[in-house]
């Protein structure tokens, strides 16, 4: 099995929730596929400081972010990664702030990325207070979000959701207590995360051992220098 990097990130900016919970989860999920064959890399929003974009351009001239916060240290693990899980509460129907200020960075200062396949593969496990909290939406946000920096976003696992894994909070206490409880949305939750998880890793195996098979097609066909750099590496 081809080696894999996987990157986990947890994009609440309070720590220790239901984010957390769910990334652990799939970054063991994903673990049990290929024990000896994953390398990983954690990040939690919180307590970092990312300051929004502001169009300034000067990443088109640089050809990085000049702003110095913890956006970089993410954005070098982003770029490192083959494979990305992102587990993201509903805020206001949407992402957090600070989420979404590191991809409007992310998408402006990696600009070769839209005119070349990054090819990593992504999937995204959400939190909201009820159903239809705003799962979907933050869920179709971050697909775009892949699919505009040449990334592969990964399908959910019916019921809780066809395009990433859509879980309910409950209103009382977290949801770590709620799968120790049995409870069972949280426990179809948390076998939607596992399968979404190993999907992952299987489809990026396929992918990285394509890649490896047909690097000379790939060179010449050009557009897949990201791709094949972390081939690389």
């Amino acid at each position: 099995m081809a080696s894999i990097k996987m990157l986990g990130i947890s994009a609440s900016p309070r720590e220790n929730v239901n984010s957390q919970f769910l990334l652990e989860v799939a970054v063991e999920a994903a673990i049990a596929v290929a024990p000896q064959g994953i390398s990983r890399e954690l990040f939690s929003f919180a307590g970092k400081e990312i300051s929004a974009c502001d169009s300034c351009d000067q990443c088109a001239e640089l050809g990085y972010c000049w702003v110095e916060d913890d956006f970089q240290e993410l954005r070098d693990k982003w770029i490192w990664a083959d494979a990305i899980i992102y587990s993201v509460p509903v805020y206001h129907m949407g992402v957090p702030a600070q989420l979404k200020a590191f991809i409007d960075r992310l998408g402006h200062s990696v600009q070769e990325s839209f005119n070349d396949r990054a090819l990593k593969v992504m999937g995204v496990i959400t939190q909201g207070s009820g159903f239809a909290s705003g799962q979907e939406s933050v869920m179709l946000y971050l697909n775009s979000h892949a699919v505009m920096l040449g990334c592969i976003p990964m399908g959910g696992l019916w019921p809780v959701g066809y395009i990433g894994v859509g879980a309910r909070v409950g209103y009382s206490g977290t949801m770590r207590e709620a799968y120790e409880e049995g409870d069972e949305h949280t426990v179809e939750a948390v076998d939607a995360t596992k399968e979404l998880s190993k999907q992952i890793i299987l489809v990026t195996t396929i992918l990285k051992s394509g890649g490896e098979q047909n690097r000379e097609m790939l060179k010449k066909s050009g557009g897949f220098e990201f791709f094949l750099k972390r081939l690389d590496s």
